[in-house]
């Protein structure tokens, strides 16, 4: 089974140029926002609606421009920004997010030609259910989306002050980042652009570049505030075959800047799979290969003209310079049409730090870590394009009307169906083995491995918060005994000699769990989970399926009475008010009538023979809803034993009972028969 990061239909692409009513929109609002980062997996990246990454250590000590693992205070990046180049009736023009520049953003900065032109702050939402900003619509654990334009040739948010040398292309662009906390995908954050043209001529020829001033240090030991000296350590690196263009720290803090930061590119749309690698030395304008490009033209030849080979392997070491990733060209954009290019930026330990010279520690054997994020970054940009080709190949499915749906994740196996059963005193839980057939779309490979067990204790329902996954205990654990993996307990205990079913439920139900020595009357919950082995090779943690999503809450109690024999009751008796399991208020007050039949008439009197309540009891239908405890601590799943009915203590006249001694009757409506009792209130 594969968890899927499924983009809406606007965002799904076709290996053509996007229609204007492709790209997403956000609600607009207002100002720069410079205050977002990554916070669900390892890696801290600062995310901005005017085309930058990173924030430059502005202020130091603050939040983390590029930093992994999180809260190490190594960092991997002063400031990078998108990058658009293309010719147009008026000549090559090039709009930069950033550039090589001592002072990120001061005033109004010559080459931070983006700005937030529809006015709209980074936007944060999440597909994790127990997040404050869960969304249905979310592609990963922690999304941003912002929107931002090169239009404008002052900035709005900088006193409308003139952005210097800037010639509009005539471009929005949405940006949305991806990042997600599974141990195998939390040291990569995918940057998804949509570029649009609003001008009302085309773009031909166009380039999109990711340009950064990568630079990893441990600024725990050497901080930026020492200026250059903090920069001038570092030594870059680029990989065609996977289009990834990374930087290290050569020398500069003795193994404890031990790790890669990286750009690559994933994936476009027009399709294209081969990129451009550029870089240069910090402001330099005399070296004839790594000089600075400060006009439009020179911006662009970078972009269109990657180095050779031996310019690559020529990068003087250590040193400060700028890494430009290109894709291209884009033919031709039309007037209100859009290209989609993604990428990620990643970060990774090396397997061993050392400085054996010249070559410095980066060698083929300290790359596994990085090469293995680059290898996790594409797989999820594929998705159901596994091999990344642009093709649906014979055996791949395209399920997005014939385009792939990107960023699958490996998953947990499916959750099982389950049923739980409330007993006297005890409750069964009952499940199927679906979750053993699943297939992991990523791996194709069946991973699955056991079970878990999950129940609350009594009483969670009366907490502030009513946070029942952070109520929830591991009651068992079983797995499979034909591995090394776990305890290889097996599934004999619980496995039944034959499937069960539930009428009218058609479900087959081959494994149960008894939970003993439960509470009648309180509310628990349950839940069942299936985990798959993981795969060490790849660094891939054991995936458990979700708890909620098999969560059932029952309420122990007795079953539905059968003959006459049976003597009904009310628990507790006496009810004293205020009882731990009541609610806050009086209408939040509640007991129950047991041992009832499944169909029954159940009456409250005063010892005067006056009728105080009446309602009638349907074991197949009753869960309590219709009083305001279960309205309340409950969420109307609730399965009540179908021998008890609960009772506010609220009379039929809308007035809660006064102390005293009550009778009862309770009338079997399929047979007529009719038995008494009697119960006392104390408040």
């Amino acid at each position: 089974m594969s968890l899927k990061f499924s983009l809406p239909a606007t965002a799904l692409w076709l290996v053509c140029t996007l229609s204007a009513q492709d790209v997403p929109q956000l609600p607009k609002r207002s100002t720069d926002d410079n205050t977002k980062y990554t916070t669900v997996g390892n890696i801290s990246i600062t995310v901005t609606n005017f085309g930058v990454i990173g924030n430059g250590f502005k202020p130091f000590p603050g939040p983390p421009s590029f930093q992994y693992p999180r809260g190490s205070g190594i960092e991997h990046l002063f400031v990078g920004g998108l990058w658009v180049g293309a010719s147009t009736p008026t000549g090559i023009h090039v709009t930069t997010g950033a550039v090589d520049i001592s002072s990120l953003r001061s005033g109004v900065s010559e080459g931070f030609e983006f700005t937030t032109g529809v006015d709209s702050r980074v936007i944060e939402r999440s597909s994790l259910l127990d997040n404050r900003f869960y969304s249905p619509s979310a592609i990963s654990h922690q999304d941003f989306l912002a929107d931002f334009t090169d239009t404008n040739t002052t900035n709005p948010n900088q006193n409308n002050e003139p952005i210097p040398n800037h010639v509009p292309l005539g471009i929005n662009v949405h940006m949305e980042s991806y990042a997600f906390n599974f141990a195998f995908a939390d040291n990569f954050v995918i940057f998804n652009y949509w570029i649009k043209n609003v001008s009302g001529a085309s773009l031909d020829s166009v380039y999109v570049s990711l340009w950064g001033d990568i630079v990893v240090r441990n600024t725990n030991i050497t901080p930026p505030t020492v200026g250059s000296p903090f920069y001038s350590h570092g030594a870059l690196g680029y990989i065609d075959t996977l289009n990834l263009a990374y930087a290290y720290d050569y020398d500069g803090d003795g193994g404890l800047a031990d790790s890669y930061g990286a750009f690559k590119f994933l994936g476009s749309s027009p399709y294209r799979n081969t990129t451009t690698y550029q870089v240069w030395q910090f402001r330099n304008s005399s070296d004839p290969t790594y000089f600075s490009p400060a006009t439009d033209i020179d911006k662009y030849s970078k972009m269109t003209n990657g180095l050779l080979p031996s310019q690559v392997t020529s990068i003087p070491k250590p040193s400060n310079f700028m890494t430009l990733l290109s894709v291209g060209p884009f033919s031709h954009i039309a007037p209100g049409d859009s290209v989609n290019v993604v990428f990620a930026l990643m970060a990774a330990k090396m397997v061993n730090w050392s400085v054996p010279k010249p070559e410095g520690p980066d060698i083929a054997s300290n790359r596994t870590n990085l090469n293995l994020a680059s290898s996790w970054a594409q797989r999820t940009y594929n998705g159901e394009d596994r091999n990344g080709n642009g093709v649906q190949d014979s055996n791949e499915v395209w399920t997005d009307n014939g385009r792939p749906k990107r960023y699958f994740l490996p998953a947990p196996p499916a959750a099982p169906h389950v049923k739980v059963v409330p007993n006297d005193k005890s409750v069964e839980i009952y499940w199927d083995d679906v979750s053993e057939r699943s297939v992991d779309p990523i791996t194709n490979l069946k991973d699955f491995e056991g079970y878990r067990i999950y129940g609350t204790n009594a009483g969670f329902d009366l907490t502030a918060s009513q946070n029942i996954l952070a109520n929830l205990v591991m009651l068992g654990e079983y797995d499979r005994a034909d591995d090394d993996i776990g305890y290889n307990t097996g599934f004999g205990g619980i496995r039944l000699a034959q499937a069960v079913q539930f009428p009218p439920d058609t479900t087959h139900y081959v494994y149960r769990f008894e939970v003993p020595h439960v509470l009648n009357g309180w509310q628990y919950g349950f839940a069942v989970t299936a985990f798959d082995s993981g795969d060490a090779s790849t660094n891939l943690q054991s995936l458990e399926s979700s708890k909620l999503q098999t969560l059932q809450r029952v309420l122990p109690g007795t079953p539905p009475a059968k003959d006459a024999s049976v003597q009904p009751g009310v628990y507790p008796n006496p009810y004293y008010a205020h009882a731990y399991w009541d609610g806050g208020v009086e209408r939040q007050r509640k007991l129950y009538f047991y041992n009832i039949p499944a169909h029954a008439e159940i009456r409250v009197y005063t010892l005067a023979g006056d009728l105080v309540d009446v309602f009638e009891h349907d074991a197949a239908t009753y869960n309590a809803s219709d009083i305001q405890w279960f309205q309340t601590y409950a969420d109307g799943t609730q399965q009540l034993a179908g021998g008890e009915h609960a009772w506010d203590l609220i009379t039929k006249n809308d007035q809660a009972v006064a102390t005293g001694l009550y009778l009862f009757t309770v009338k079997n409506l399929d047979t007529g028969n009719m038995q008494r009792g009697k119960f006392l209130v104390i408040k």
